[in-house]
């Protein structure tokens, strides 16, 4: 009976005990300001739980932080109004580089947005060709290397809607001859006489005595450098038509007296042409290249690269934007271009434009 009474007596100790301990814990943490959360070794804002080591990754609310969600803001998941569905395009080689890098991207990010590059059933590719297969519904927007013309406004007000052009980047054009031509330069001036016929011989610009054999891809097929060079001149009888710039390139190689002009990215990378500084004045030539100039024998284990500093700082005097031509009907073609032009704005889109050869327009 006593050894009853003994345990009784134990568990009563026992349980005042642990009741004092308790209440003086109790009061501590409330009179200190302590907080129970700090002590505990599982504490989900430590910073071995923190996304950078630093401060939390998530707010207090719950929602992610600006910090932690500012990749995706400026990337191509936060661009807005996305139509779902198989979209068409096509137009401008020049664009070609951009497509290359960009599309790709666009489609992991995005695939609910499916991008179908299309090649013209007759002609070469171009700009011109792309914004005439948006008249005609076959592509749901354009590439271009250069604005829509007052004709080709027209045929689209008289199909019942407008063609909206949204600049995206920008490009330089690049004057090519032969590498064996020694020539230190041409100015803008220059480059018309030649391409109007009233200068047939280059040395008539401080070259050789030898024949000038001027090259261009034909405005139908969507150059359009033409008309950044020569205005309203029409070019000189003499102006050889090539339609593609590959063709372009091998007409070149192998003509001594040659000269021809297209994308700066299409060019100055190559090892059978030589790229042409030139100039407003004489005497002031900018390159399209970053000096020095790579021979040709280097090449192709090195290669020239773009001026993209000269680009776009505006020394370089022959430049033009790259558009994308949105048809506006109200219907899913007008969003999907649109949303194709911000996708190439956003901070993600003009980084890949960068890569890709050209200049940011932001």
């Amino acid at each position: 009976m006593a050894q009853k009474n003994d345990t009784t007596a134990l568990i009563l100790a026992f349980l005042v005990t642990a009741g004092l301990i308790g209440g003086g814990f109790w009061w501590f943490t409330q009179r200190s300001g302590s907080d129970l959360s700090n002590l505990l070794p599982n504490n989900t804002n430590s910073p071995s739980d923190r996304s950078d080591g630093g401060e939390p990754s998530v707010s207090p609310t719950g929602a992610p932080s600006a910090q932690a969600n500012s990749s995706s803001a400026e990337g191509f998941s936060g661009v807005q109004k996305i139509p779902s569905g198989l979209f068409s395009y096509g137009g401008s080689t020049t664009w070609a580089p951009i497509r290359l890098i960009v599309d790709p991207v666009i489609q992991s990010v995005r695939p609910e947005f499916r991008l179908r590059y299309i090649d013209p059933i007759s002609g070469a590719p171009g700009s011109g060709t792309g914004i005439r297969m948006l008249l005609q519904d076959e592509l749901a927007f354009a590439q271009s290397s250069r604005p829509v013309s007052d004709q080709e406004n027209q045929m689209a007000e008289q199909r019942g809607f407008k063609l909206k052009q949204i600049p995206v980047a920008i490009d330089g054009i690049a004057i090519a001859v032969n590498p064996s031509l020694k020539i230190p330069g041409l100015t803008i001036d220059q480059i018309k006489a030649i391409y109007s016929g009233n200068v047939t011989n280059w040395n008539q610009v401080g070259g050789p005595d030898l024949a000038i054999q001027p090259f261009e891809r034909p405005a139908t097929a969507g150059a359009g450098t033409i008309e950044v060079l020569l205005g309203d001149r029409k070019p000189g009888a003499n102006v050889q038509d090539v339609a593609t710039t590959t063709a372009g390139l091998r007409k070149l190689a192998t003509n001594p007296g040659g000269v021809y002009f297209s994308t700066a990215t299409e060019l100055v990378p190559q090892c059978t042409v030589k790229p042409v500084p030139i100039g407003r004045q004489p005497g002031q030539f900018v390159p399209p290249y970053q000096e020095p100039l790579v021979a040709p024998g280097s090449c192709p284990a090195q290669r020239n690269k773009i001026n993209t500093s000269a680009f776009q700082s505006g020394q370089y005097p022959l430049t033009r934007n790259l558009f994308v031509i949105v048809k506006q009907n109200g219907a899913a073609e007008q969003q999907a271009g649109e949303a194709y032009a911000n996708f190439l704005l956003s901070p993600q889109g003009q980084d890949l434009i960068a890569k890709a050869g050209f200049v940011r327009i932001r």
